[in-house]
């Protein structure tokens, strides 16, 4: 009798264990999910800002064309086409460090995305551990159930003695 109290007392013990692995998995997975969220949102918010640096950069560039038709018309002087050139470079470093930042970001996110995938395969793994842990609970309470009907039983017979 002792020792199914120990044993019961140690399925509880694990399929309480198990319980907390299966809802700490769960908080990993809906941390993941969180971060790709943000990841998501800071990407939509790289591609408005590639999106307008690349207007910024079609509007420098006409205004290059602009300056390059008024020079050669003789409108405008030789330092407002540097100066046009400059906000070009910029613009254009601006526009490659923005892209590379959204390289890096979709290269997080796909890291991101595969933590998620092994962190939900974790959970389903955690899930199938715990409903087979609780078969065996519910196995062992039927056992236990029997077992005490018997002993109930055999307790009754002693005491008709």
């Amino acid at each position: 009798m002792e020792k199914i109290k120990e044993k019961l007392n140690q399925l509880r013990a694990e399929a309480d264990a198990a319980v907390t692995r299966a809802e700490d998995a769960e908080s990993k997975n809906k941390k993941s999910d969180q971060l790709i969220l943000e990841k998501d949102q800071e990407i939509t918010s790289l591609t408005h800002k590639v999106n307008v640096l690349e207007e910024q950069l079609d509007k420098a560039e006409a205004k290059l064309a602009e300056a390059k038709a008024a020079q050669e018309e003789g409108e405008h002087s030789k330092s407002t086409n540097d100066n046009l050139t400059r906000k070009i470079q910029l613009l254009e470093e601006e526009l490659d460090a923005a892209e590379k930042n959204v390289k890096d970001t979709v290269e997080k996110l796909r890291q991101v995305d595969v933590k998620a995938e092994h962190f939900e395969r974790q959970v389903q793994r955690v899930e199938q551990e715990r409903d087979l842990w609780e078969k065996k609970y519910e196995e062992m309470q039927v056992k236990y159930k029997e077992s005490k009907a018997e002993l109930d039983e055999l307790v009754q017979s002693m005491e008709g003695l």
